[in-house]
């Protein structure tokens, strides 16, 4: 379901970027490109519609969105603590000493490989 969600979420986005880009911000935009009288759609028409879409898309955009976030996977674990709340108990204390070793190396295991010197 989520998959579904963000493919709608995906295709209202694209196809609100196309509406915008087709708008002119003064007002012209698609509607400048038909200058005759004699159009099914007329030049306030046109922006009628360019502006409902943009509102529309908005609208579906937010709405998907929303949902989304209602079915976005959780496993068991997620779902009783957040993120941050993991970071918090999985941090080093800064005031904490630090822990350096305190014995001393073997020697004996450095000098197993000695090597003669060369004759």
């Amino acid at each position: 379901m989520y998959t579904l969600i963000t493919v709608l979420i995906f295709i209202t986005c694209v196809l609100l970027i196309l509406i915008v880009l087709v708008q002119n911000s003064k007002g012209g935009g698609l509607a400048s490109n038909f200058q005759s009288s004699n159009q099914i759609m007329g030049v306030r028409k046109t922006t009628d519609f360019l502006e409902k879409a943009t509102w529309a898309l908005a609208g579906a955009l937010l709405f998907f969105s929303v949902l989304g976030s209602a079915f976005i996977p959780r496993t068991a674990e997620q779902v009783n603590q957040s993120a941050i709340q993991e970071q918090i108990e999985n941090a080093v204390d800064p005031n904490a000493v630090p822990n350096f070793p305190t014995t001393v190396p073997d020697q004996e295991q450095d000098n197993t490989t000695e090597e003669t010197p060369a004759e």
